[in-house]
């Protein structure tokens, strides 16, 4: 099965955004984690459902983060985790604004079920593959 076709799959079973990013990330892992997709339900919508900026976004540094944040009490975050989350930002700032024209939720797909369905497992589907591409550049995957 291909990103898309499981991005679609994951929707299907009501996933958004956020969630379908954390289930990505697990399958590319072969981990399950039920906490951590139930948590970046929160991302969807709009971070909390607010509207404001796409949940694709959060949950992209999230992914990024797993690979390069701060592990333990007395570690570092990798080395690597500033310039790929700035990498990762300014990549998603841009795309957003050119194909969009923002990075809110609200503005690129609002309450319509249609541009959902339209936009948002082609932004999933780059967000992921951003992410994947920064973190293997860096050796971190």
């Amino acid at each position: 099965m291909d990103l898309e076709e499981r991005i679609m799959e994951l929707s299907r079973y009501g996933y958004a955004c956020g969630q379908i990013l954390a289930i990505l990330l697990l399958d590319t892992t072969g981990e399950e984690n039920p906490q951590l997709v139930r948590m970046m339900q929160g991302l969807n919508g709009g971070i909390g459902s607010s509207g404001d900026v796409c949940g694709c976004m959060a949950a992209g540094c999230c992914l990024i983060s797993n690979f390069t944040g701060k592990p333990a009490d007395m570690d570092y975050d990798s080395p690597h985790h500033k310039s790929a989350m700035a990498e990762f930002s300014k990549w998603f700032e841009e795309e957003m604004m050119l194909e969009y024209g923002s990075i809110d939720c609200r503005d690129i797909v609002g309450t319509s079920p249609a541009k959902k369905v339209q936009y948002c497992p082609q932004i999933i589907a780059a967000v992921y593959e951003k992410c994947m591409e920064i973190l293997e550049s860096k050796g971190l995957i």
